[in-house]
């Protein structure tokens, strides 16, 4: 595996450096003190921002006005949008997209893809199924109906996130022969209800409940790897943000501890103050190396003593452990200051909370990761 970036990512990567300097965590109320959704929409001026600098197409092709850039590259954008709590649909919207360019019918292409670039076309995907646990493909059943070239939709998804605000959503299902598809549904679709939760983060999710929803037979995608690539790159998009987070968050409380004195010194002197900063800036090294592993894996599909899946849920124990871990640090560096509402810490600590559990936690992709090496024979 090359650690080099291309240009081309690295010119993704300093453009979306310069849009999400100017973004603040402070930009809405604070999750803490807010009984409800911190808003009711994302960011749309950003969003704008992105669309006009290019970055909301990196994974689609020049015929559908996209850079034709690969997963490393979507990274490297998500990376630096969580440095600032960016409140965007970034990961969602460019998984889906890619799914349909890549899986999807030419009508269905011709119905969605369009306006991806210029932002005026959102997408979400319903990735965590009923429970969080389970495969999103269990949550909901697609029953054909050959008569009228559709096919309907039963069943609930929870935790959708942005499905308010979006303009199709892309629903995993499975047919009665337990066959994985995808269903790319208007959010005002027939028999679609949309239900408020709120996350740690204080952001609005639904939880879709399908109730004989039609989907024509243009709109669904059988493909059978589409479903595990979405929730592949989904869930490396995951750790791409949760690295970025968790850099911003060590870099707050080297800044604060190196300011912060006792005894007339600054406490980042103190040995055990560096001792726990030390660990948490090898836990973030830890997080790049097996983030940029497991991009690199999905956008080669380079072989490999295990599938992607190994090395995505060893990027996932990674970021969801990591990131827990700086944050934790962060908060007891800061003392009491970590608490207050007026600083932004108490933030990014909610979202680490999202990341770490979002997609699964550490302890499902270890379960994972021990089910792929029973299963297949290291050289």
């Amino acid at each position: 595996m090359d650690f080099t970036f291309s240009e081309e990512q690295q010119a993704a990567a300093e453009a979306a450096k310069a849009i999400f300097a100017d973004v603040t965590p402070d930009a809405v109320p604070s999750p803490a003190l807010t009984s409800g959704a911190v808003a009711d929409d994302f960011d749309r001026d950003l969003w704008q921002r992105l669309a006009d600098a290019d970055l909301l197409s990196l994974l689609l092709t020049g015929d559908h006005d996209g850079a034709d850039l690969d997963a490393i590259a979507l990274c490297l954008v998500l990376r630096e949008a969580a440095t600032s709590l960016a409140r965007i649909p970034l990961l969602e919207n460019s998984a889906a997209a890619l799914t349909i360019q890549t899986h999807g019918s030419t009508q269905l292409k011709q119905a969605v893809l369009p306006h991806i670039a210029d932002g005026r076309t959102v997408l979400t995907v319903a990735s965590h199924g009923r429970t969080g646990h389970d495969s999103a493909t269990l949550a909901v059943t697609a029953s054909p109906d050959p008569t009228h070239h559709t096919w309907t939709l039963d069943g609930t998804q929870t935790a959708v996130p942005w499905a308010h605000n979006a303009d199709h959503i892309v629903v995993p299902a499975h047919t009665p022969q337990n066959h994985p598809v995808l269903a790319v549904i208007p959010r005002d679709a027939t028999g679609l209800h949309l239900a408020d939760q709120i996350s740690t983060t204080g952001e609005r999710l639904a939880e879709l409940h399908l109730d004989a929803v039609p989907v024509p037979d243009t709109h669904l995608i059988d493909a059978g790897d589409a479903w595990e690539e979405l929730h592949e790159l989904l869930t490396t998009g995951t750790c791409a943000q949760a690295l970025g987070l968790g850099t911003a968050v060590l870099k707050m409380t080297s800044e604060y501890t190196s300011k912060r004195e006792q005894f007339g010194h600054p406490v980042a002197t103190f040995q055990a103050v560096a001792v726990q900063t030390a660990d948490r800036y090898i836990d973030l090294r830890a997080m790049e190396a097996t983030l940029w592993q497991a991009a690199w894996r999905i956008s080669t599909r380079a072989e490999g003593p295990l599938p992607p899946a190994g090395d995505i849920a060893v990027a996932k124990i990674w970021a969801a452990d990591g990131v827990r871990r700086v944050v934790q640090t962060a908060q007891h560096l800061h003392g009491g200051f970590g608490a207050d509402t007026d600083y932004s810490l108490h933030r990014y600590h909610a979202w680490a909370k999202h990341l770490e559990l979002s997609l699964g936690p550490a302890a499902q992709h270890e379960e994972t990761l021990g089910e792929l090496l029973a299963t297949h024979t290291l050289s």
